[in-house]
């Protein structure tokens, strides 16, 4: 079956299928195992883990001190305009604040470190823009879903 996510920003088409106790997503290149983690296998045939977990409605994948954030797209669901992956995925605290108001930012670009779940979690711009507000400082606790930061 063909199903639509949006991985950190972007909309990608995965398709999914299921053989015994293994989960293959997108051909053979990801296959989510029995015990929850995810072996993914590269174009040279390297094997790989990550470990994922859900909260709300997002699955955060981590592998290789990368950490993904993955939203199933229901059919027929509207794009919204809220929500540039601004928020914090989980409770847990400011590491690092790597950006200051009126900087401007490039997609992709690393903007704030939060520590949770034993893990650093890298907030990333989804788009090109300015950053217009900072909402929280280094050290500072958060709830899971608050605004971090703002871009224009």
């Amino acid at each position: 079956m063909l199903y639509e996510f949006r991985i950190d920003g972007e909309i990608v088409e995965v398709t999914l299928s299921k053989n015994d106790d293994v989960w293959t997503l997108s051909g053979n290149n990801a296959s989510i195992l029995p015990d929850g983690r995810i072996r993914l296998i590269s174009k040279d045939n390297n094997v790989f883990f990550a470990h994922s977990a859900k909260v709300g409605d997002t699955w955060w994948v981590h592998i290789g001190g990368h950490t993904f954030c993955i939203d199933h797209i229901e059919p027929g669901a509207a794009e919204d305009d809220e929500g540039s992956g601004l928020t914090a995925p989980m409770p847990g605290k400011v590491l690092q604040v790597l950006v200051e108001v009126g900087q401007d930012v490039k997609a992709g670009q690393a903007l704030m470190i939060l520590e949770a779940m034993k893990m650093e979690h890298r907030i990333v711009a989804s788009e090109e823009g300015s950053v217009s507000a900072v909402y929280f400082s280094e050290g500072d606790q958060v709830q899971q879903g608050v605004a971090l930061l703002e871009l224009d």
